[in-house]
This record gives C-alpha cells, structure tokens and sequence, in this order.
C-alpha cells in the first residue's frame, strides 16, 4: 500500500495502517530529530512525540504534501518546542572558589540574548520570503534536501526523477534563494578569493 492509502485507512481508525507507516518512517524521523538535538534519548522520544502528533492530526492532514514531508514537519516542530524549552535553562553555572569559599556564579548564555534572537528571526523571516519566491518544484526539492535532509537518490525516488535533475534542480534553487537574498540585503557576498 502506497503511504496515502495507509492514510485513509488510518484515517478511518485502522490502527495497523498507522503502525506501517510509524514502520516505514520512524528511522528518517529520528534521523531528524537527532540531527536537530543531538542527543539520541531525546531524539527518541521527540520522535514518539512526532508520530503522536500525527496520529491526533490525521484528519486535518489536507494531502496536498506528501505525508512524509507533514510528518517531517510535525518533526521539526516538536524540536524546535523542546529546544525552546532547553533554551528556557539560558544560564550556565560553574562553581567558583573565592576566598576559599565555593559559591555558584551564573554566565549569561549569550547565544538566546534579545539581540541574537532578534536576528534569527529576522534572519528566519528573510528566508521564509526568499523560499516563497521560488517556483514550487524549486521550493518542494529544496526544502527535502536541506531542511528533510534526504539524500539525492531519495529525492529522485521520491518524485520520480533522475539524479541529474535533482542535483541541477537543486543548484538552481540554492542560487535563486541566494541572489532573492542579496537582492534583499539579507546576504553578503562572500570575500573575494586571493589570487
């Protein structure tokens, strides 16, 4: 059964169709998810976390994404809550000795500053704009291969393509992003090389 007829069978409460597809896609799902926290306890259970919250959400899945790619969407949305609340521990403590006496100083961890975050997020809102400004094959080939992290033979498989056209697709889309976001005044140039 392909992974939309698993879909509507889930859809329709079959609880085995569901667990094919947790089945067939729970490796590139954690996959992910240690990629994005980098601790493979927490991966683990984010990826739980992931397909519970596409087992809730199956009957607002539209389709019109594949469901690999809303699955790794759900993904990425339960990393990134777990590290906003990892982020919430923003001060790192050591232990001094002052005087011969130990006491606990706090640094400021100044990667979650307003400042950094400020420019993070606009840094997120400039590339949102950019993707949109791709052509949809650009912006479909694009997000799978940085954002899914999939491979160039996956992405082939995954939409009936060759190789070739994938990687050529993908330069294509990296460069139309790139000069969207020098055009925008949201990337430099790199230096020029010495000669």
């Amino acid at each position: 059964m392909t992974d939309q007829e698993l879909v509507q069978a889930a859809r329709q409460g079959d609880r085995e169709a569901f667990a094919q597809l947790v089945e067939e896609h729970q490796g590139r799902v954690y996959s992910l998810a240690f990629r994005m926290v980098g601790n493979p306890d927490d991966a683990a259970d984010l990826t739980q976390e992931a397909f519970l919250s596409a087992w809730r959400g199956l009957a607002g899945f539209d389709g019109r994404a594949a469901f690999s790619t809303w699955l790794y969407r759900l993904t990425t949305n339960a990393c990134i809550d777990f590290l906003r609340r990892e982020k919430r521990r923003a001060a790192l403590s050591f232990t001094l000795e002052e005087d011969g006496e130990e006491r606990q100083a706090e640094i400021s961890d100044e990667r979650w500053s307003p400042e950094r975050e400020l420019e993070r997020k606009e840094a997120r809102s400039a590339l949102e704009r950019g993707l949109a400004s791709l052509s949809p094959q650009h912006r479909q080939i694009l997000l799978l291969r940085e954002q899914e992290g999939l491979s160039y033979g996956e992405i082939a498989r995954c939409l009936d393509l060759e190789e070739g056209t994938v990687k050529s697709r993908i330069a294509r889309a990296r460069t139309a992003l790139r000069n969207f976001l020098r055009k925008s005044g949201n990337f430099s140039s790199p230096p020029p090389s010495k000669e």
